[in-house]
């Protein structure tokens, strides 16, 4: 574990990055319940396959932009235009594999709100509505996938998504407070648990 536990933090976030630490402090593992948000998370955690979150972290505003401040309904009727606008734009992942892969997750998007689904009640439904406790001393004691985020994806993946394994998963879930796996040393693991009301535990 790194020093940042004397600071009171996960150890996995580190001392040095701004960046990382201001990520860890006010995002990761905050309940996100707006349906746009949490698809815009998905679509990054897409981009950081086989890579860094702090890579994706440098990259987030460029991203955006990039995307047109990734809007699913303007995302959905990019071309090839677009997909060859994107290759060349140093500030993204240049992968046409995921950019064909936030694309087509915009198309879904579009797709479960035009048939009446909300997309935020569907991806919490997996945890039951309400984010999973946990009580881990150490973040490494984490697992990298649960049943709940195999689920997940496997229903994603039958929707069409793409970039969506359990682990990619599990991270997104993390990351958007499905469940709360900062340490019980770190500051921010209380907070999170207030902010989630009535929720029931695992790996306690």
């Amino acid at each position: 574990m790194t020093d940042s536990n004397a600071e009171g933090r996960c150890g996995w976030c580190g001392t040095t990055d701004p960046l990382y630490i201001a990520y860890h402090d006010t995002e990761w593992g905050v309940p996100e319940r707006d349906a746009r948000a949490l698809w815009e998370k998905l679509i990054l955690d897409g981009f950081q396959a086989g890579l860094a979150w702090i890579t994706i972290l440098r990259k987030r505003e460029g991203i955006r932009d990039a995307f047109d401040n990734l809007d699913p309904e303007i995302v959905a009727r990019y071309g090839e235009d677009d997909i060859q606008r994107l290759l060349g734009d140093a500030r993204i992942i240049r992968s046409r594999a995921k950019i064909n892969a936030a694309i087509r997750g915009a198309q879904i998007w579009l797709e479960m709100r035009e048939n009446g689904e909300d997309f935020s009640e569907w991806l919490w439904s997996f945890v039951g509505g309400e984010p999973i406790q946990t009580n881990w001393s150490d973040f490494r004691q984490a697992p990298v996938k649960t049943a709940q985020s195999e689920a997940m994806a496997k229903a994603m993946k039958k929707r069409g998504f793409n970039f969506c394994g359990p682990v990619i998963v599990y991270a997104f879930m993390q990351a958007v407070g499905m469940v709360n796996d900062h340490q019980n040393t770190c500051f921010r693991h209380a907070q999170v648990r207030g902010m989630a009301g009535p929720s029931r535990k695992e790996g306690a």
